[in-house]
């Protein structure tokens, strides 16, 4: 049975489908010697390459949902690679042996805070397709004085350069003098869409950080930079509110994690992320 040549590439773990018709655009993904085409459908049997390397397609059912969280620190990127050398959050992300990590959704290079990654294409795409409309939470501190007005308008709806836009609730979370910091929360995902309705009254954010995805909120023992893999309940947790089968297989271990390995655990990473530091620091030296 053929399936779009897009869709059949993003289960392939090369990207998402979004990231896929971008591939096919640019005249970088061939079937069978030929060069592919938006809406191309393919078979199982046939030769898939991307970038002139041949795609090991699978069936659904073979492939291990996984999915990470990343505590993203400011200053990365979420990109694989930047032509500048700048960071990215693919650097510091674990290698998985003939697969790849796909980032769910978008943080730009100024916010910090939850990041997802899977190696599942289909559920990467149908977690950032807005139909699902998925809540985000996100702490903000900004600059300026903040009127009962001004949060009216921003839970009321407000009119940005792409369409209207608006915040399901703003919840004032304290601060001194004119440094305020604020829990929003909304279900898109559009370009510094949180820091552009807050400009639209007349106030400026100074730091943004995004705490909660759905139902997953952002360790808070988690360091910046580091990661840990999501267990199989908070797996299922997305599949399901994207309408996808249940996952039955796991990487982590079924065993309980006590208290005292836990803190082991945090210990580890936070040694990892300094490790990764030092060596980034090193790098820029030899520059």
């Amino acid at each position: 049975m053929s399936e779009k040549l897009q869709k059949v590439l993003a289960r392939a773990g090369v990207g998402s489908r979004r990231e896929m018709e971008k591939y096919i655009e640019a005249n970088r993904v061939s079937v069978d010697g030929k060069v592919a085409r938006l809406g191309d459908r393919v078979e199982p049997n046939q030769t898939i390459r991307v970038d002139g390397h041949i795609v090991k397609i699978e069936e659904p059912q073979e492939r291990v949902c996984r999915v990470l969280m990343y505590h993203k620190p400011e200053g990365e990127l979420c990109t694989r690679k930047d032509p500048e050398g700048r960071r990215t959050v693919f650097d510091r992300l674990p290698r998985i042996e003939g697969d790849r990590w796909i980032a769910i959704g978008r943080l730009d290079i100024n916010t910090s805070g939850l990041l997802l990654f899977t190696n599942d294409g289909e559920l990467a795409n149908r977690v950032m397709h807005p139909s699902y409309e998925i809540e985000r939470e996100y702490s903000v501190r900004v600059f300026g004085d903040v009127s009962k007005e001004a949060v009216r308008n921003l839970t009321k709806g407000v009119e940005l350069d792409d369409g209207p836009a608006r915040f399901h609730s703003v919840k004032p979370m304290g601060g001194e003098g004119i440094n305020k910091w604020f829990n929003v929360t909304l279900s898109e995902g559009r370009n510094r869409e949180v820091r552009r309705m807050w400009q639209s009254q007349g106030v400026e954010v100074s730091r943004l950080i995004r705490v909660r995805y759905g139902e997953l909120e952002l360790n808070k023992r988690l360091p910046q930079g580091g990661w840990e893999e999501l267990e199989l309940s908070k797996v299922n947790y997305l599949r399901k509110t994207v309408k996808l089968k249940p996952e039955t297989q796991t990487k982590l271990s079924v065993d309980p994690i006590k208290r005292k390995d836990k803190r082991a655990k945090v210990n580890r990473i936070r040694k990892a992320v300094k490790k990764h530091n030092q060596r980034v620091q090193q790098q820029k030296k030899r520059r």
